[in-house]
């Protein structure tokens, strides 16, 4: 990052850095639970269930890059080794031992709960101080609220099946 545009970030770097890393420890962590997910997924309406968790996990891991760039970007590095994300992340990762595609949606839902929060948190904290972190979290933001949405309506399509 040039000089300029760190003259303009008016946040604590380190600290701004750490919750970068801590976002980024999500993504990786969403994208596998997603990836895998997509593996062992079976019951009704498996294969739209794959194909969506499939896309989420493709979004998940731009996120990552997006994250990663502007860790560097800001003098940062981020999280080297795998084993260090379950350290640093927000939102955990949840196994998916019941590959049962109701159970797999909701446990990915809660995780973009989560995710929306973080990236509302960071939003907040970074308005008018970063604009550059600012405008990433947004456009992530984004994608996780349509994230949440689109597993919410396949849910429903699986309670219209079961109440047949």
């Amino acid at each position: 990052m040039g000089q300029r545009g760190k003259e303009i970030i008016k946040i604590d770097l380190s600290e701004l850095i750490t919750d970068l890393n801590k976002a980024y420890a999500d993504e990786w962590l969403a994208y596998y639970q997603y990836w895998v997910g997509a593996q062992v997924a079976k019951g009704p309406m498996k294969e739209a269930v794959i194909a969506e968790l499939n896309e989420h996990a493709a979004d998940e891991l731009r996120h990552a890059q997006m994250l990663s760039e502007r860790i560097i970007q800001l003098g940062g590095t981020p999280i080297l080794t795998p084993k260090d994300w379950y350290s640093h992340t927000n939102c955990g990762y949840l196994e998916p031992s019941d590959p049962f595609v109701k159970k797999l949606l909701e446990q990915n839902i809660e995780g973009e709960r989560c995710a929306i929060n973080v990236y509302e948190k960071l939003i907040e904290k970074t308005k008018d101080k970063d604009f550059v972190t600012y405008n990433m979290a947004i456009e992530i933001l984004e994608d996780e609220i349509e994230h949440e949405e689109d597993m919410e309506s396949l849910l429903e399509d699986i309670s219209f099946i079961n109440l047949k």
